[in-house]
This record gives structure tokens, sequence and C-alpha cells, in this order.
């Protein structure tokens, strides 16, 4: 019987213990951490969900609809936060040239982009509902968050056209810091903007929420919080099992055996 193509199990197990003792332990401490992130995750959910439908009280305008804010708002804020983060860690990698940095970049604004969509399509459903129309053309806020997106949607094929994986993470890291910069900057442009059509429930002096409603975002927004969180550190150990085992696979069996991963966006 033999196992990663080629290699028998009492040969796959001799090296992997005779891995660097410091990758076991980030492995255990990153596999309980996830645990623990997921559980987190659930039980926050589980009490922002139970707030969200049975506890606080109805919006005196839209009503039931209203409710779908507890999901919208949190999701653009995680977003903006999650290009942010993918920037500084964008940082963090040109400086130091440790392409765990990259990795971490990459996932970090992949998600963002995940969620982001979902605040899009969220905040068209809202609006829909509400104003009528599906979008607003005249609403800076509407108009700035699309542009955003739209910003990082453009790294995923940058990444995808540059083959060679060292110029790959260095040109990627160099957009997620200017891109990263730009989400700042936007939004202080939209803060100063007149007309808005988009309503401002969330401002330095507390905003025009009721107790209960506020209380009821908070949770939500932790909840989206975490949940991007473990998605995250989900995504980055899959990553990170997948260059390990290809390493491995290259360890017994030679260059010659593992066939090349061949042009991709992600980290290799």
């Amino acid at each position: 019987m033999t196992d990663v193509a080629g290699a028998t199990p009492s040969t796959v197990s001799r090296f992997l213990k005779a891995q660097p003792d410091s990758d076991r332990r980030a492995d255990a401490v990153h596999g309980r951490g996830l645990r623990e992130l997921g559980a987190a995750t659930v039980v926050v959910m589980a009490v922002a969900l139970a707030l969200v439908f049975f506890w606080v009280p109805l919006e005196a305008e839209q009503g039931f609809l209203q409710k779908i804010f507890y999901v919208h708002v949190p999701l653009a804020i995680v977003s903006l936060c999650g290009f942010v983060l993918g920037g500084i860690l964008a940082i963090v990698h040109l400086r130091t040239g440790d392409r765990k940095w990259d990795l971490r970049s990459y996932v970090a604004i992949h998600m963002a982009l995940i969620f982001g969509v979902g605040g899009l399509i969220t905040g068209a459903i809202w609006a829909k509902a509400s104003w009528g129309h599906w979008w607003i053309w005249s609403d800076p806020t509407l108009v700035s968050f699309l542009i955003v997106v739209l910003l990082f949607a453009t790294y995923q094929p940058l990444r995808f056209s540059i083959e060679d994986p060292e110029r790959q993470a260095r040109y990627a890291s160099v957009f997620a810091v200017v891109a990263g910069a730009f989400v700042p900057l936007n939004f202080i442009a939209v803060r100063l903007a007149q007309g808005l059509v988009h309503p401002r429930v969330l401002t330095l002096s507390g905003g025009n929420l009721p107790g209960p409603m506020r209380l009821t975002f908070t949770v939500s927004l932790i909840g989206i919080a975490l949940l991007y969180a473990t998605l995250c550190t989900l995504e980055i150990q899959a990553k990170r099992s997948r260059i390990r085992l290809r390493r491995v696979r290259r360890e017994l069996l030679g260059n010659d055996a593992v066939r090349p991963l061949g042009r991709s966006a992600a980290p290799s």
C-alpha cells in the first residue's frame, strides 16, 4: 500500500515526524484556535439572530423589513475593514518578504470581497423594498461602496496575470496597500458629502438608533466580524495544508514527480 503518489505510509509518517517542532506546535495552536473561534462565532450569531427576530422592536416606518439592516450594515463594515486589513498585511509582506503575509493579505481581501458582495446584494434588496429602486446612483454612500468593491474585484485578475510567484506577491501587495489606503479616504469624502439619501444611523455621538436596536446591531456586528475571522482562518489553514502537502510530495518523490501548479491567483 502506498500514499502520496508512491510513498509508503511509514515513509510519510517518518517524514512528518521529522518536521520542525515549531511547525507541529503551530498546527496544534491554529487547530485549537479555529475550533474556539468557530464555537464563539456560532454562539454570537445565534444570540444575534435571537435578538433580531424575537427581541428588538419593529421600526416604526419599515416594520419587519428593517431587520435586514442588522445583516447589511455589518457586512459592509466588516468588508471595508477587511480591505484595510489586507493592505496592512501587505505592508508587512513588503517589509519582511515573508510569503506567509502575502497569503494572509490575499485571504483577507478575498473574504472581504465576498462579504462586500453580500453587502451589495442585501443593500439592493433593502433599497428595492424601501425606495422602490434596486439602486440610486445619486447617493454617495451606495456609489462609493460599489467603487471600493469593484476596485478590489480587480485584485484577483491582477494576481492571475502574473505567473512568477515572487513578482505576483510583490505587485499584489503594492496594489493592496494603495487600494487599502483609498478605503478610509473614500469614507471621509462620503461623510463630508451633502444631500445623502442613505440614512446615517452610525455617528460618533451614538447615531439615531434606540438602545435595543443599538445593542442588537452591536451583537450582529460582532457576530459578522467573528464569522469573517473564522472563514479567513479556515481558508488560511486549507491553503497552508495544500502548500505543505506539495512540499512533502516534493521531498519524498522529487521535483519531477510533482506537477507544476500553473497560473493561479492564490499564493502557492
